[in-house]
């Protein structure tokens, strides 16, 4: 085992490794680009859901005209490029708005059919996708309408920095749609064009290959105890272009579950992101230190088996000898014994055993215990190659504090960071857009009996919701569903802010919208958000903890354990948050936070060492548009560059590796032997001394076929071998005495 060990350790820390782009940035992309199949998926379902629920709320009331269900969209939702109602028997089209819709690439005459209303992509002339989300208005009397909505590709608050692409592709690997890559005519100089130029073709190239792979089984496309994305996703290496390297990520469209499918996973999408890199060409490690420490393990090794064998082993080989001497007959030598531990006290044993199959009269001598005894011998043997193991766990190879993150590791942070905070932004201006539709659908005579059903309706197709009810002015709650409203009794809605946070002292935060319904003197519809919902929406793997803080710094939500209103755990990233909200609220800091070209300089990432532990932290506040401005809530997520691929850390991780290796191989062959030699052959010193001191009964069985067995079949042999002794000489003495 320490032979294997020593190989292990010079293949392992004596490898020679040039890891130009590390590990860890690779898998960066890799999670830049699920968060961005992530975004895209529920942008699609959201809006399908939406465009769906929207048609169901209109079949529910009164028949009203095309016109009035576009304008009512419009005003509550403004996700779509283009709206259109269209009569599905003579294809007639009775209104739209925004941008024309491709109508002729809907077959009216299949919409019947069980995958009729699917979304699906249309081509333009332009060579832009445009994806088509449909749903059917159906009032008694009047024929059947359809509600066709036009959306792009973009993917949704994906933060790309200043060098970074994205795309979206097909399962032809087409790019359907991309961003962060300039067009040629905004190019001022030959170099920034021939670099635009190579970047798409780059993009392009990458995506061809992130096609294929996407394909695989998501099983089989994942490393062995990866996981947190349900879909297949990974990293690629492009061509260098100057300085610089192309990285790219890629992702497919999945379901919140494995296995899961909804109308975006269906579309067989993929997202692509692509960043240069600059290839570090320092990063080499020597070969000396492996080879060396395996030199070590091998000397002390040795050293350890050379005690083994003079202290353990040939002892016992001589007492095997010895005790075969004497159960042969040869009792003339004196027995000779070792000097110390359990081999001299059987040696002592078997000489007074010698004596009294001659008939000679022997004392037992003075038996003393000495220190030096196996288990001594097994402690020494354990310390020597705990020499070897701790400094390796302990003292070689520490990154320290003087560890280099890789630059592109911090700008991930950010930026991912600035999309979680988004996609938590965009979730709850969803929700309350929500509440805004079902606001808008009740009128004044409006029965409590439909009010609830409508917001039974919403809750069980947007499960965003703890409670969904309807105020009046004076708080009463006319419709309700889900759970109790912690709305103060008989206080009103309040309409000044659209979402806010009720409340600051209970164990779970509550997070509140509400949407004004026009003419009922005050009454809104109001929707408490779930936790979890907010939870879900800033888990991501990757990121380390990722806490969702309110204007005072105090914790809201979370990807893991939290107390509720509780403060962040360090000052620093109290300050940072403090610093990126002040950024925030300055016009002339957003501006220089979102444009600056020296990423160091950038006040929303920082890099800290923390008790000796390197630390990546980032923030974003909620400065984009919607309903949830108003919070003033931050995102911050922070985790330690230790847990990164970094080589610094991987070198460090190895060592220590060896260094917990050497301690099992040492628990493991130390212990092997306590349990089959040392055990077994201090159990045969008290058989040995109670046999010489008299014991004829006790039957000397071997527990293991080795040396120690051989001596106790041979001191069973002796034992056997004295009673015949006795009678012989009792013979001989009493027929001396007739004589």
């Amino acid at each position: 085992m320490l032979l294997v060990l020593a190989g292990i350790t010079a293949l392992s820390l004596g490898r020679v490794t040039n890891e130009r782009v590390p590990k860890a940035v690779l898998t960066s992309q890799q999670h830049f680009a699920e968060d961005g199949a992530i975004a895209l998926r529920a942008s699609i379902d959201e809006s399908v859901t939406d465009l769906t629920r929207t048609a169901g709320l209109f079949n529910a009331g009164d028949p009203v005209s095309a016109d009035s269900v576009l304008d009512k969209i419009g005003n509550v939702y403004q996700k779509w490029l283009g709206t259109a109602v269209v009569e599905i028997k003579s294809g007639k089209l009775l209104a739209a708005r925004g941008e024309n819709v491709p109508l002729t690439a809907i077959d009216r005459g299949k919409l019947g059919d069980e995958n009729g209303l699917t979304p699906r992509l249309v081509r333009l002339q332009n060579g832009e996708t445009r994806l088509l989300a449909l749903a059917v208005l159906n009032w008694p009397g009047e024929s059947q309408k359809l509600l066709v909505a036009s959306s792009g590709l973009k993917v949704p608050g994906v933060s790309l920095g200043n060098s970074r692409a994205i795309a979206v592709i097909d399962q032809q690997g087409q790019v359907l749609s991309q961003d962060g890559i300039p067009e040629l005519e905004q190019a001022k100089t030959q170099a920034k064009r021939k670099e635009i130029t190579n970047s798409g073709k780059q993009l392009k190239a990458l995506a061809a290959t992130a096609a294929v792979k996407a394909d695989e089984h998501p099983l089989k496309a994942k490393e062995p105890g990866s996981g947190g994305f349900p879909g297949v996703s990974g990293s690629l290496i492009g061509e260098r272009y100057l300085d610089d390297r192309a990285i790219a990520g890629y992702a497919t469209l999945a379901g919140a579950q494995a296995g899961e499918s909804t109308a975006a996973t269906g579309l067989g999408l993929r997202v692509v992101a692509m960043v240069g890199v600059t290839e570090d060409t320092t990063a080499v490690s020597k070969p000396v230190f492996g080879l060396l420490a395996a030199g070590a393990l091998l000397a002390i090794g040795g050293l350890t088996v050379a005690v083994l064998i003079g202290t353990v082993q040939r002892p016992l080989i001589r007492l095997f000898l010895e005790s075969r001497r004497l159960t042969r007959g040869d009792l003339t030598r004196q027995v000779t014994s070792p000097r110390y531990g359990e081999g001299a006290r059987i040696g002592a044993a078997l000489e007074l055993l010698r004596r009294q199959l001659i008939g000679e009269p022997a004392e037992p001598p003075a038996r003393r215990r000495t220190r030096l005894s196996a288990r001594t011998l097994l402690v020494v043997c354990g310390v020597l190659l705990l020499a070897w193991c701790a400094p390796l766990m302990l003292l070689f190879n520490r990154a320290g504090d003087s560890v280099s993150v890789p630059k592109q590791i911090v700008r991930d942070q950010r930026e991912r960071t600035d999309t979680l905070n988004d996609r938590v932004r965009r979730g709850l201006n969803e929700g309350h857009a929500d509440l805004a539709s079902v606001a808008a659908l009740i009128g004044e005579q409006t029965e409590p009996a439909a009010m609830t059903k409508v917001l039974q309706r919403t809750m069980s197709e947007h499960p965003r919701y703890d409670s969904l009810y309807v105020l009046d002015a004076g708080g009463s709650v006319l419709a309700r569903t889900g759970t109790e409203p912690h709305n103060p009794a008989g206080k009103g809605p309040s309409t000044k802010e659209p979402i806010r946070l009720l409340g600051d002292q209970g164990k779970e935060p509550v997070v509140v919208g509400t949407a004004e319904i026009s003419g009922r003197k005050g009454a809104a519809v109001v929707g408490e958000f779930r936790i979890e919902f907010l939870n879900s929406l800033v888990t991501r793997p990757g990121l380390g903890v990722v806490r969702v803080v309110d204007a005072k710094s105090r914790v809201i939500a979370g990807n893991s354990g939290f107390l509720a209103f509780q403060d962040l755990p360090n000052n620093r990233l109290t300050s940072l948050v403090e610093r990126v909200n002040k950024q925030s609220a300055d016009a002339k800091g957003a501006k220089n936070a979102k444009g600056s070209k020296e990423d160091d300089l950038d006040p929303r990432a920082i890099r800290y060492s923390d008790g000796g532990t390197v630390q990546i932290a980032a923030a974003a506040p909620f400065d984009g548009g919607g309903a949830a401005k108003s919070l003033g809530w931050t995102v911050v997520s922070w985790q330690p560059a230790s847990g990164l691929a970094i080589p610094e850390y991987n070198l460090q991780n190895r060592t220590v590796l060896a260094g917990l290796l050497g301690v099992t191989a040492a628990t493991a062959c130390l212990g092997w032997l306590y349990i089959i030699v040392v055990r077994p052959l201090r159990a045969l010193v008290g058989q040995a001394e109670a046999l010489a001191d008299g014991d004829r009964r006790t039957v000397l069985y071997p527990r293991h076929h080795d040396e120690v067995g051989a001596v106790v079949r041979s001191f069973e042999l002796i034992r056997q071998q004295l009673p015949v002794q006795q009678r012989k000489r009792d013979g001989k003495t009493s027929l001396a005495g007739r004589n």
